[in-house]
């Protein structure tokens, strides 16, 4: 069964048959929900598990285009400050209909904003690590090397799907316009071996000269990388004339959200996943 879309009166969804593994079995997912009203949006998404049950499916996540590569997260809180570049947007409606066709909040997640910090903050001590910036060529290779980091080390979190390289790099080809490559950061070892990597870029939604750099993603193979790349990071804003640093879409229980805390990090929105058994 192949991607394929839905629509009633007032409400469109697509569904995904084959997502990623929920429990001991794949869940399907739905997304790119468009709803006039809650009404309208819990009729399409019962029609929509009605759909997938009839096709085989035992479970269901949504908001999640197929898996947690593309878009998903459905925004549960807001304080109601215009959204941020590569940011998840929902419609007023989403999360009502949600709940009100029966599913529920499985993972939650959170950004914050933090002033950048004044010069003279210490930098994490971690021996043998260096943290450079990318200096802008070879962009291929360096998706590469994001695609083989990020698959290793999201592999063991909750709705991983692996994206083969082809598809990682179609994904990321169109940001590359948007990267200012002095927030891109890459940790290496004494041997020169990649121990983290730290994805930011402008805040390009908010026009030519942003205020926000956002720290979009980072992953590490060593412990205390993820938070000299997040140190650098924030000095490099700084000096860039940055005034505030988005900390993006962290999951509730990681680390990352404590260390945003560390910076006077403010959450500003939140967000969930929601799932649903067929």
């Amino acid at each position: 069964m192949t991607t394929r879309s839905l629509s009633l009166p007032g409400a469109s969804c697509t569904l995904w048959p084959e997502g990623p593994l929920w429990g001991d079995g794949p869940a399907a997912t739905i997304g790119k929900l468009d709803f006039a009203s809650v009404e309208a949006g819990t009729a399409m998404l019962r029609q929509a598990c009605d759909d997938l049950a009839a096709s085989g499916a035992r479970a269901v996540l949504a908001p999640m285009e197929g898996d947690t590569w593309h878009a998903y997260r459905v925004v549960t809180a807001s304080d109601g400050s215009p959204p941020f570049a590569m940011e998840p947007v929902s419609g007023p409606h989403d999360r009502t209909a949600l709940e009100s066709a029966g599913f529920a909040p499985l993972e939650h997640y959170a950004s914050s904003r933090a002033p950048v910090p004044p010069p003279g903050t210490p930098c994490p001590d971690v021996p043998g690590v260096s943290v450079t910036a990318w200096d802008g060529q070879r962009a291929e290779a360096l998706l590469a090397h994001l695609h083989a980091m990020a698959a290793g080390s999201f592999a063991d979190k909750l709705f991983f799907k692996p994206l083969d390289r082809e598809g990682f790099l179609a994904l990321y080809r169109p940001l590359l316009a948007m990267i200012d490559p002095r927030l891109v950061l890459f940790a290496r070892d004494e041997h020169g071996a990649l121990v983290g990597f730290l994805f930011g870029l402008p805040d390009l939604l908010e026009g030519p000269k942003p205020s926000q750099a956002i720290l979009k993603t980072y992953a590490s193979m060593r412990r205390g990388v993820g938070h000299l790349l997040a140190w650098h990071f924030h000095e490099r804003a700084r000096e860039l004339g940055y005034s505030h640093v988005i900390h993006a879409l962290m999951h509730s229980a990681n680390v990352s959200l404590q260390r945003s805390g560390q910076h006077e990090g403010t959450v500003f929105r939140r967000y969930a996943i929601y799932g649903k058994r067929l």
